[in-house]
């Protein structure tokens, strides 16, 4: 089952002199369960390229499908519930809300969905994440890699059809990196949950069953993890 489908997606920044072909024509699908990572030098067009598949930014040609939605046949509003349902974000610098625990930080987009917290799918999140005794403690009592694990449960929590990961581990040590990965490969094998991340070091895209690079904003995958 495919859960992410990109059609021919073109993105251009600027005019003239300026003008930038961010992406040009990408096409490509992960299916259901799949460890996607795209990798790629900065300026590349890997973050457009995530930022227009997670319906943050608009492409200027292409469609991109999210569940068999087209995400470019939505309307602002509509665009904004079907992200809050189907595609959870993992961003480099966590972005978690410093007067909420740890617990209410995960749980925060069931609230916002006006929806109630299962409590064992909780219970199961802070024990997978390491974070059972430290439920209560807010973001500013964390070390950073704590704080990513966080975000990651924030990011799993309502089950949603996609996750994104933008250079989750681009802010942590290699000991942190690494535990970071392995949640989301846990994620990924375990929940069958679909991961596409995006990341500049290849050492860590290895994980990934399938890896794109993309280079002056064209797509070519590369292989994956083997085994």
């Amino acid at each position: 089952m495919e859960i992410v489908k990109v059609e021919s997606l073109s993105k251009v920044y600027g005019a003239g002199e300026a003008r930038v072909e961010a992406l040009k024509k990408v096409s490509f699908s992960i299916q259901k369960g799949e460890f996607g990572a795209v990798v790629g030098a900065s300026g590349s067009g890997k973050s457009t390229l995530l930022h227009c598949i997670g319906g943050l930014d608009e492409a200027d040609e292409g469609k991109v499908f999210i569940n068999g939605k087209d995400l470019s046949a939505m309307g602002e509003n509509e665009r904004t519930v079907f992200r809050r349902r189907n595609i959870g974000f993992i961003f480099q610098s966590f972005h978690l809300i410093p007067e909420l625990d740890v617990e209410q930080n995960i749980i925060f987009p069931i609230l916002l969905d006006d929806q109630k917290p299962d409590r064992n799918r909780v219970e199961e999140m802070l024990e997978v994440l390491g974070l059972a005794d430290r439920r209560k403690h807010l973001p500013g009592q964390l070390s950073g890699g704590q704080q990513q694990r966080v975000a990651i449960g924030r990011a799993l929590i309502a089950h949603p059809a996609l996750v994104l990961a933008d250079e989750p581990t681009g802010n942590l040590d290699s000991k942190s990196s690494r535990d970071v990965m392995d949640l989301l490969c846990t994620a990924s094998r375990h929940y069958q949950q679909t991961v596409l991340m995006i990341t500049h070091n290849m050492n860590l895209a290895a994980s990934a069953d399938r890896v794109f690079r993309v280079t002056d904003g064209r797509l070519k995958e590369l292989g994956g993890a083997e085994g």
